[in-house]
């Protein structure tokens, strides 16, 4: 029998906001936000995230709205 390696194989994301139930993403909601961002403070793609298209949308949307508002940074220091 030949020894296939589990490592390889990749499984879909299901996307976090789907799951809650969520219908719209708060850009106040903070915390939430930040956990969608990398080190650079860049936004995080859906691939990597596994969001769905629509809520990739409104993450990015609220996202840039709570940067408007100084809740979240543009750039690291």
């Amino acid at each position: 029998m030949a020894y296939t390696p589990r490592e390889n194989v990749r499984r879909s994301k299901k996307c976090l906001f789907c799951k809650a139930k969520i219908e719209e993403i708060d850009y106040k909601n903070v915390t939430m936000l930040s956990r969608h961002l990398n080190r650079w403070n860049q936004i995080e793609s859906a691939s990597r995230t596994g969001t769905c298209a629509k809520h990739q949308r409104q993450l990015t949307s609220a996202i840039k709205r709570a940067r408007h508002l100084a809740l979240l940074p543009f750039v690291t220091e």
